[in-house]
């Protein structure tokens, strides 16, 4: 089902062709072929409701200046009931002025598909992988896993309503240098806390949750594992502590409102034979070669900077060819589109997995990755790097403590991804208009306010379900104020948004949105009347809040946060 906003498109550029087509018959206009062109809105409301671009990208082909163009397409167009009027202006862009009533169909649309309302089908059975966060499960989440998540859980919901079937997917770094790093400190903190000297090596981990899982481990076991021989003392330490973070990043992720369908381990590549097959497979290809003892992948033939180890000099393979077999694992299952979102760290890493990708002959450009800048925290407008609660680096977990789920997972998508985001700890807790996520809350529990409001004094909510579309036009042809057109061409605007956002892989595009549609909700609010002494009146008017409501439901739940009743 079009949207409104399509369909009228759609119906423009009918005319627009009808009326080219005609003016090509009288050779007014000599061309070959009609191009392809967009009809959008205009920025300026000055140039009316939709635009169109057709004489400037005709202008060389028919060898006219493109105003002249528009001027013989502008001329022959049929005026449908809904076109005002049609203009030609700057260097010949069509101008289409509608009837004010042009998009209050939105409203039936909206109360009719509810949930459903913005949800597109041309990508429909498309399978995407979005794999974000990904920490590292050696300790507590930080702060780039926090707007991972944000946006990682945002972008899935978008691509889920623009018709892809979309999986969600954590990768648990679980082999390697990090985690031998990580049993060297548990064993040293486990032996210093039983009054052995020992000394956390360099690279290893310093923070208290390493001391607080020995100390766990000591009231539950003593001392039972100063027998036990160093390398199985180890793989012991790491089994139980990797299953406590795990643990504690699936509880700090659902605190956070993000469940993911798949974890995957980086040990199972390992343990699987997957890593090696992948390494064989590139030798027999013939893209390896040893130097220094250690095996490399000829990365610099596909782009990258340098060539890069692959197995190193001990007969252990590197994270990058770990890397490579979790990627050509992706697109075994059969996934369409593989989108990772990764660290502004990681961006040199680009060129050499798609590289190894298309070494492997799967087409590197199915796989999208997502660069994530950082996020600077501030309180009392100065930098925080404490968290309030603990004293120590802020987590995840202390961020939603906080400031709350919503705020936080707002705040996190109120940027694009690749810009720095500075993240303001007071704004996001305060309850004004200044606090972005609150003034979009509150217009959904001042709709909430008012309906409640129309129940006390005895006004009876229209019946959606039994509402026709002709009963709809009898009451909605009531909507003729300024403000009234705003909010319904706002709501008219949601499916584009999602497409947009989906498109360039862009969720922060619906966090404005949101603020978009709760201005134009709060002004219409200011300057019209929902409850009425006129009935007819009053109950367009709630039919339009109500589909208002039912847009910022839809929004808040791509973005992860709640709609509240009441504020």
């Amino acid at each position: 089902m079009k949207d409104i906003k399509t369909k009228v498109q759609q119906r423009l550029k009918e005319l627009i062709i009808a009326a080219l087509n005609e003016a090509v018959n009288e050779n007014v206009i000599n061309i070959e072929e009609i191009p392809d062109f967009y009809i959008e809105v205009p920025q300026d409301k000055e140039h009316g409701d939709f635009a169109a671009n057709i004489a400037m990208i005709l202008a060389r082909q028919a060898k006219m200046p493109p105003r002249k163009i528009g001027e013989a397409i502008m001329e022959r167009i049929k005026k449908d009931a809904f076109i005002e009027k049609v203009e030609v202006a700057g260097p010949g862009f069509i101008n289409f002025y509608l009837a004010p009533t042009w998009a209050n169909e939105v409203i039936f649309d909206v109360l009719k598909n509810g949930e459903e309302y913005g949800r597109l089908n041309g990508q429909s059975g498309k399978k995407v992988q979005v794999e974000f966060v990904s920490a590292n499960p050696t300790g507590p989440m930080h702060m780039g896993n926090a707007r991972g998540a944000a946006l990682g859980d945002a972008l899935a919901s978008i691509l889920k309503m623009a018709g892809y079937d979309v999986t969600k997917e954590f990768y648990i770094n679980d082999a390697g240098n990090q985690i031998e790093n990580f049993g060297l400190s548990l064993e040293a903190r486990y032996l210093e806390l039983l009054g052995h000297e020992s000394q956390i090596p360099e690279g290893g981990y310093h923070g208290e949750d390493i001391k607080e899982h020995m100390k766990e481990l000591i009231e539950q076991e003593g001392d039972r594992f100063l027998s036990m021989d160093s390398p199985s003392r180890r793989a012991y330490f790491i089994d139980y502590a990797l299953k406590k973070n795990i643990k504690r990043m699936k509880t700090d992720l659902e605190n956070f409102g993000v469940h993911f369908d798949v974890w995957f381990s980086e040990q199972s590549l390992h343990d699987s034979g997957k890593v090696n097959e992948v390494i064989k497979l590139l030798t027999d290809k013939g893209y390896t070669y040893e130097k220094d003892g250690a095996l490399w992948f000829k990365a610099s033939e596909f782009g990258a900077t340098k060539d890069e180890v692959l197995i190193r000099a001990n007969g252990l393979p590197t994270y990058f060819a770990a890397d490579i077999a979790y990627h050509k694992n992706k697109f075994d299952r059969g996934f369409d589109l593989v989108i990772d979102i990764w660290g502004a760290d990681h961006h040199g890493h680009i060129a050499r997995i798609k590289g190894a990708l298309k070494a492997l002959g799967y087409d590197p450009d199915k796989l999208v990755i997502i660069i994530m800048q950082l996020v600077r925290l501030y309180r009392n407008g100065e930098i925080a790097r404490m968290s309030k609660r603990t004293g120590r680096a802020v987590t995840l977990a202390d961020i939603v403590d906080e400031v709350g789920k919503d705020a936080a997972r707002f705040f996190f998508n109120l940027r694009s991804a690749d810009t720095h985001l500075d993240f303001d700890l007071d704004l996001a807790i305060k309850q004004s208009d200044d606090n972005p996520v609150y003034y979009v809350q509150y217009a959904h529990a001042r709709i909430s306010s008012i309906l409640r409001q129309a129940k006390e004094q005895g006004v009876n909510l229209p019946d959606i379900a039994g509402l026709s579309l002709d009963e709809f036009k009898k009451s909605s042809d009531l909507l003729v104020e300024g403000s009234e057109i705003e909010l319904i061409k706002k709501l008219a605007d949601f499916p584009s948004e999602i497409k947009l956002a989906a498109e360039n892989l862009a969720p922060y595009r619906i966090t404005v949105y949101t603020q978009e549609l709760a201005a134009a909700f709060h002004s219409f609010y200011n300057k019209c009347r929902v409850l009425t002494d006129d009935d007819n009146l009053t109950k367009a008017r709630l039919l339009l809040v109500m589909a208002t409501q039912q847009v910022l439901r839809n929004a808040f739940s791509i973005l992860g946060i709640t709609a509240p009743e009441r504020m």
